[in-house]
């Protein structure tokens, strides 16, 4: 049976109304899950690379991202503690299962006492190995995006949960992702490493549909997770690769039917093959790009010192 996760993200515009709004529209179009992100803006990293960014003959070599912009547009979406509890008993009584995507390494003993159990970790924090080895610890299973990761980043993270209930999806880290970067096959590649995989989907909704979700769904993914809103596309910085209530349904129908039928969906796809692409494509510029800016976006504060996912460091040494 296939898992669909709602991706709410950023959409609820830091209103709690309009999340609990989303979770139970979620539910009641079939999705299994749904997703909020546990971001805090204080979290957030000052790098004086990003300030101005880098261009030379012509080619960026670091975005440009000021980091007072970007504070105060987080600032905006903050959620207090109560938020995330009210998240997760309106998700029960909805019907739906409830999971977090945690960004910094401080911030696990919260959500494990909020009462999170299972976790998903973004791409960017896909080969934080030392935040990857304590989160399996604490929560019952983790699902891994694996956008702007090398594979033997991929290993490696595969090889620290052999023993623990973990899943992998594949994800192009382009924000939206054009059709003839999906690169789908890549989703065999990851079934090497655990028993269910997926496809965490960037595509733009109003001129793709759910393309690649129908191609994704006949290679065999077990998850597809989707940002989702109740929102119009312009009202939420997401808006643009969400799905509404009605595609979410559409969606759910899909991971219903048999291979079979969606392999005659997936002819009716013009240029399906170049969708499908390589099993285990190079990283682009692009992706190379945002994973230099987002690994290490947000980071533990303590003590006066910045601590990064990925390093091999005690927070409370």
């Amino acid at each position: 049976m296939v898992e669909i996760i709602a991706e709410l993200c950023q959409n609820h515009n830091g209103d709690p109304h309009l999340l609990k709004k989303m979770l139970w529209s979620a539910a009641e179009n079939g999705a299994d899950y749904a997703k909020m992100q546990m971001i805090f803006s204080d979290d957030l990293t000052f790098r004086e690379g990003f300030e101005y960014g880098l261009i030379e003959d012509n080619v960026i070599k670091t975005i440009k991202r000021p980091y007072s912009s970007e504070y105060e547009r987080l600032k905006k979406l903050d959620l207090d503690i109560s938020t995330y509890e009210m998240f997760i008993d309106e998700c029960l009584s909805a019907g739906i299962k409830p999971m977090a995507t945690i960004f910094t390494r401080d911030k696990i003993e919260m959500a494990k006492n909020i009462g999170f159990k299972e976790i998903k970790i973004a791409s960017y924090d896909c080969a934080s190995h030392k935040f990857i080895s304590e989160l399996k610890d604490n929560f019952d299973r983790l699902i891994i995006s694996t956008g702007a990761t090398f594979s033997n980043e991929i290993q490696k993270t595969a090889d620290i949960l052999k023993n623990n209930n973990f899943s992998f999806l594949h994800c192009v880290t382009l924000y939206p992702t054009p059709l003839d970067k999906l690169n789908l096959r890549k989703i065999n590649l990851l079934k090497k490493y655990c028993n269910k995989t997926g496809f965490s989907d960037h595509t733009q909704l109003q001129k793709d549909n759910l393309t690649s979700c129908v191609i994704a769904l006949w290679l065999g993914a077990d998850i597809i997770e989707r940002h989702f809103t109740v929102l119009e596309p312009e009202q939420t910085k997401d808006g643009v690769v969400s799905l509404n209530p009605e595609k979410l349904k559409s969606l759910v129908e899909l991971s219903q039917m048999n291979k079979d039928d969606l392999f005659e969906l997936v002819q009716k796809i013009d240029g399906y093959e170049k969708i499908l692409g390589v099993e285990n494509p190079s990283l682009t510029h692009e992706e190379l790009l945002n994973r230099d800016y987002y690994r290490g976006r947000f980071a533990s504060k303590l003590g006066g010192k910045i601590i990064y996912n990925w390093e091999d460091k005690e927070l409370n040494a």
